[in-house]
């Protein structure tokens, strides 16, 4: 059921015999198998893909709930720690600043997982990837996918002192039409995160000129450090430069909204044990440290 399962979301029997640590043709035997067994067709098999029929839907969703109770069960039997692969897609800025100086706690709490943690530029697909659960900062798009808040991060408009030197500081809305921008695109969708005050309790939007963008927010930062025009960051990612400024924050009784992180993880699933250990751990770091 395992192995059925894992073909399903990785559309691919050698993908799926690689995260189980079989061979692929074990794989293929097994699913033969299986379906010889069920007297249905469970796999629609192209040169390109693998995909389940109808029945292998069905299926699929039966093996998901059985397995979900089976390691639950396990799990409540002699003091059962969680253990096995995670396999968490992360952002990597939130992930050095916020998870990874407690990992060697977490892995203390928890020795029997094994943690993947991967960093794409790309939005992806949590359940044909293979993914357990993945970070995300700022507003989610609308998906099947379960969400999980985990804290609002205040933000800051800065700028470098040579930027300042070149184009003005800014003490009003109005003058921001002179400035430049640098842009920040959403992985989701590739628009532009919009820049936005909050003045006298109401949401403010202003349009900007933004001759450079990126998706990325380490080369976010530094198109702002490099003087490429003024910008909105978490303050945690700032913290630094503006305790020795290199960069100045501007506009400060008109400050950005917090954005929030989240985990995300597939509505179709029960968590397992060491997902909810995760998500519960996570949770504690960035109460701990936003």
């Amino acid at each position: 059921m395992r192995l059925f399962a894992r073909v399903v979301e990785r559309r691919s029997f050698t993908e799926a015999a690689h995260d189980l640590n079989v061979p692929r043709s074990t794989a293929t035997t097994v699913i033969k198998a299986m379906e010889d067994r069920l007297g249905v067709r469970l796999l629609q098999r192209t040169t390109r893909t693998v995909r389940p029929t109808l029945d292998g839907e069905a299926w699929y969703r039966r093996c998901l709930a059985i397995l979900d109770d089976i390691e639950d069960a396990e799990g409540a039997f002699g003091g059962a720690e969680p253990k096995g692969m995670l396999r968490v897609e992360v952002q990597g800025t939130l992930a050095r600043h916020f998870l990874m100086p407690g990992l060697p706690d977490f892995f203390a709490l928890y020795p029997g997982i094994e943690l993947s943690m991967s960093e794409r530029d790309r939005w992806v697909d949590l359940v044909q990837e293979g993914v357990d659960c993945a970070l995300r900062y700022g507003a989610l798009p609308d998906s099947d996918l379960a969400a999980r808040q985990l804290a609002m991060l205040e933000r800051v408009t800065c700028a470098t002192p040579a930027y300042l030197d070149r184009f003005g500081t800014p003490e009003r809305l109005e003058e921001l039409a002179q400035h430049r921008l640098v842009g920040i695109r959403r992985l989701s969708s590739g628009a532009l995160t919009p820049v936005e005050f909050q003045v006298g309790g109401a949401l403010r939007k202003v349009e900007m000129a933004a001759p450079f963008s990126v998706t990325g927010p380490e080369s976010y930062l530094l198109g702002v450090q490099l003087g490429l025009g003024l910008a909105q960051l978490p303050r945690f990612h700032v913290e630094a430069d503006l305790a020795s400024g290199a960069l100045v924050e501007l506009l400060k009784d008109m400050p950005p909204p917090s954005e929030p992180v989240s985990i995300l993880y597939p509505r179709s699933r029960q968590l397992s044990p060491r997902v909810r250990a995760f998500i519960d751990w996570a949770a504690a770091q960035f109460v701990r440290l936003a």
